[in-house]
């Protein structure tokens, strides 16, 4: 099986603009791709890293600035459709994950499995189907439901918290203080973030 995980290193995160700045979230994104690689190296994988510019990573980082629907596309007719193999993706900004929750991913059989994000993306997914493609735009959840049944995919959906929650908001970094104790949470709180009580909810203050 292949693991790749895709990154956006040219400018990422942008809506964490208001609270970070450009080189902070460049760190921050690193940060929760060490997480990342981390679970996958832990649960017995060898991730690739493909990143739209160089990043500091453990794992093997090629360089590819094609949109994602594109770069996954062809991923998918390499390993699958021509190479008779099986594709797992997982996205990078997922810091609560961990080898646990990779070994759920990839346990059903089915040609597709998919793993919701919160927002109604997809925030990972496996495939050994060699018609299946992905359209990452919109409620990418429901695209994908759709592509693979008009393939005639079987599809398994994987409920996990800890793959649901990728962190592109403010409001999200709380969720990586609370839940998770990898390279993204020792980040925040070394650049001064911590968890703070408003109006009845956790969020996130910086000192």
């Amino acid at each position: 099986m292949r693991l790749v995980v895709p990154v956006s290193g040219s400018d990422p995160k942008t809506r964490l603009a208001a609270v970070l700045s450009p080189t902070e979230r460049r760190e921050f994104t690193e940060a929760m791709l060490a997480d990342v690689v981390a679970a996958a190296t832990a649960a017995g994988h060898e991730p690739e890293v493909v990143s739209t510019a160089p990043l500091d990573c453990a794992a093997p980082v090629t360089v590819d600035d094609r949109g994602l629907d594109d770069l996954v596309n062809d991923l998918l007719a390499s390993t699958v459709t021509d190479g008779g193999g099986t594709l797992a993706v997982v996205m990078a900004d997922l810091p609560l994950v961990t080898p646990e929750s990779i070994e759920r991913l990839l346990a059903p059989d089915a040609a597709v499995v998919l793993a919701p994000g919160l927002g109604g993306g997809t925030n990972a997914f496996v495939c050994r189907h060699p018609e299946f493609g992905v359209d990452y735009h919109g409620a990418s959840i429901r695209d994908h439901r759709r592509i693979a049944r008009d393939v005639g995919a079987s599809v398994a959906e994987v409920d996990s918290r800890r793959l649901a929650t990728d962190i592109d908001e403010p409001g999200d970094l709380a969720e990586v203080l609370l839940h998770s104790d990898g390279a993204a949470a020792d980040w925040l709180a070394a650049a001064g973030f911590s968890l703070s009580l408003t109006d009845g909810r956790v969020a996130v203050s910086r000192e």
